[in-house]
This record gives structure tokens, sequence and C-alpha cells, in this order.
């Protein structure tokens, strides 16, 4: 099981590289196995290229290195926090993808403006609050996943917007295995460069409204989901 988790959480990593959400080592992504309550991650500071699954760090959710030669990554304690704190989470992938950050920076959430969005992510994708200098003078890391709950802790369910843009910092995603984490970066960069273009075009561009958002989600990742062939995702 382990084996397999670590091949999952490499070949996550890679695809996270191939889709071009990467430069140099800018990313990771992690896998959490609920049965032995262990985190496979990517180790700090590692090519893409030389990447094998058996470079990936075991991790338990205290940040205790269970197995593993390399130091896991730097965001470790970030991806144990969401681990911890959002139930059903199975992968957490974080880059410093062009657009998805350039909307951190601009500490402006992601609205929703249109159905492509909606399709993964059910209203705008949160904005941290700015973390303190307390926070990034200490357990900055840790910190980091703090905030990112705390964004979420008057809605929205972090199930159905599997994301959050760091203020100044850059995106997480998360899923229900790390490939699923990886794919909702991808869809994150994405909307983020739509609603780019949208503004440009209109810079009073309002979001769709909540009923086109709900229906477009829901055909998707409701009870009643009937897009794709046998049920898509929960």
């Amino acid at each position: 099981m382990l084996a397999e988790l670590k091949e999952a959480v490499c070949a996550a990593n890679l695809a996270l590289n191939d889709a071009g959400l990467v430069l140099l080592t800018w990313g990771n992504v992690s896998g959490y196995d609920p049965v032995s309550g262990l985190v496979a991650i990517k180790p700090s500071g590692v090519s893409y290229d030389l990447m094998r699954p058996e470079h990936m760090v075991l991790v338990d959710l205290d940040g205790e290195v269970v197995e593993g030669e390399l130091r896991p990554s730097s965001d470790t304690p970030t991806h144990l926090v969401l681990y911890r704190e959002f139930a059903g989470l199975r992968g957490v992938a974080h880059s410093h993808s062009t657009h998805a950050t350039a909307w951190a920076q601009a500490r402006r959430p992601l609205p929703c403006y249109g159905t492509t969005h909606a399709d993964n992510f059910r209203g705008s994708v949160p904005l941290t609050a700015d973390m303190t200098p307390d926070e990034v003078g200490g357990a900055y890391e840790l910190e980091t996943g703090h905030v990112i709950v705390r964004a979420f802790a008057a809605g929205p369910d972090p199930l159905q917007v599997p994301g959050v843009l760091v203020a100044g910092h850059g995106p997480f995603t998360w899923g229900h295995s790390p490939a699923h984490a990886v794919e909702n970066s991808i869809v994150l960069e994405q909307v983020a460069r739509m609603a780019l273009l949208t503004e440009q075009v209109d810079r009073a561009a309002q979001p769709i409204a909540d009923y086109l958002q709900d229906k477009h989600f829901l055909r998707k990742h409701g009870a009643g989901a009937y897009y794709g062939q046998g049920g898509y995702r929960r």
C-alpha cells in the first residue's frame, strides 16, 4: 500500500511539472493514506528530471520522518495541517503557477466568472489573510497551513472549493487523491487566466449567478451527478 502511495505521489509531482505549473523545483504534491496515517511527499529541492518513487519521503501527521533518506519538502507542515483539519483529503498540491499566483500576489480572491470555474470550484476561490510578522518569523510553513484553514472557517466547504490562494504567496489545491489535487491545480491555473482575460475585456464583469454555479458543480459532483460515464467525482 505504501509503495503504491509513493508511486502515486511521484507520478503526481511529475504531472504537476509536465502541466507547466512548475519552474525549477517550485512545487510539491503529497498523498495521505488514512489506514497507516502516513503521508508521502516530494523531497525538498530534488530535480523533477531525477525524481523517482523511492525518493518520496514518508512522514506521520506530526511530521516525523518514518521512511526516506532525503529531507521532505519544506512545505510539509502546511500539507499536514490540511490533512489534519480538512476531513477527506487524500492529496495536496502546491505550485507557483503564473496566473493563480498573480491573483494571490494581488491579494484578491478568484471570482467565479464562468461555468469552467464552476465545474470544479463551487464559488470563488478564497484568499487567505496576510500572515503576521510573528507567523512568518516563527513556524512559517505550519502557520501557512493555519491561515489556510482560517480562510474556510466560515465557509466555503473545502471539499467543494478544493483550493486557496495564500496572500502574497501562491495556490494550494487538494482532492481525493494526489492526481486529483494536481487536476485541481491545472483547473485553477486555467480559470485564473480566464478571469484575468475576462477583467481585461470588461472591468465591471460580475460572477455568474449562484444557480448556474450550482448547476455546473452539482452535475459533476453532487448526489445526482450525471456527467461522464458511471458518475464523475464526489
